[in-house]
């Protein structure tokens, strides 16, 4: 007599599936850690900073040629390296954090690889899209764009100004309260608040933040003599970054959906 295979609660079920599409969906933050930390203890035949650009090089290719990201993703992800390029001169320039390993690949002090740590954001994004199959109720789009402008001029005018994240971010709250983000687990349909959604996933991106300080991906200025933990306003910060990255990657897409509804019509 054969063994009965090993049946899961449904909601458990669920689980265990939720948590292995959101690793996959990883998969590029992930190996961005995993080569900061073998890269601090390895000896390289090239500076550090180099060689994490090549890695990131690679790992880009390989998610696009197995199929892990699309074409149109891989166009959304170059957009997100060169804006997270620009936000990292800026903060550099102005003292907010530092490289301060030599590379080759530096620009005004700035490693070129720096960019892909904010593209391997909207790659978790735009998987997480494809794979649980988002879809969004009550979504304030033109209100949404607005303040997606507002949050990325903040991260530059905030060392003139007053910084208005906490301002920005209850408007956002108020603004979003009743929008949903709707998503599809083994044919079931599950949802919760998209403001919530933000929160969490800017919490994961600070603990994957302090891994990577530690590991000496950038430094703040109160890690120069010794690590320490990254306040954590940057739970904050990241929670906007994500909420700006989401709006952009909202945007390209339903411009797309829009683009291919006209020629479907026009044919």
């Amino acid at each position: 007599m054969g063994l009965t295979p090993l049946k899961l609660p449904a909601r458990l079920h669920d689980f265990v599936t939720f948590v292995y599409l959101e690793a996959l969906c990883c998969i590029f933050p992930a190996v961005i850690m995993l080569s900061l930390a073998l890269s601090k203890y390895i000896d390289l035949p090239i500076p550090r900073y180099d060689f994490m650009l090549i890695v990131c090089l690679i790992m880009q290719a390989v998610m696009v040629l197995s199929k892990l990201e699309t074409l149109d993703e891989l166009k959304v992800i170059c957009l997100f390296h060169v804006f997270g390029l620009a936000l990292e001169l800026w903060k550099v320039h102005h003292g907010s954090w530092a490289y301060p390993e030599f590379a080759y690949s530096k620009i005004w002090d700035v490693p070129i690889y720096s960019g892909f740590m904010y593209a391997s954001v909207a790659s978790y994004i735009c998987q997480a899209w494809r794979r649980f199959g988002l879809r969004f109720s009550e979504y304030p789009h033109w209100t949404a764009n607005l303040f997606a402008i507002l949050l990325y001029l903040n991260f530059f005018t905030n060392h003139y100004i007053e910084d208005q994240r906490w301002g920005l971010a209850v408007a956002l709250v108020v603004m979003m309260w009743n929008t949903r983000v709707h998503f599809n687990i083994n044919q079931r349909d599950y949802q919760m608040p998209l403001t919530l959604s933000f929160l969490l996933i800017g919490l994961f991106i600070w603990l994957a933040e302090n891994i990577s300080t530690f590991y000496g991906a950038w430094q703040y200025p109160n890690q120069t003599e010794i690590w320490q933990r990254v306040h954590y306003s940057k739970i904050s910060s990241w929670s906007l970054l994500v909420i700006l990255s989401f709006v952009l990657i909202a945007k390209l897409k339903g411009i797309k959906s829009l683009s291919r509804a006209s020629i479907q019509k026009a044919s």
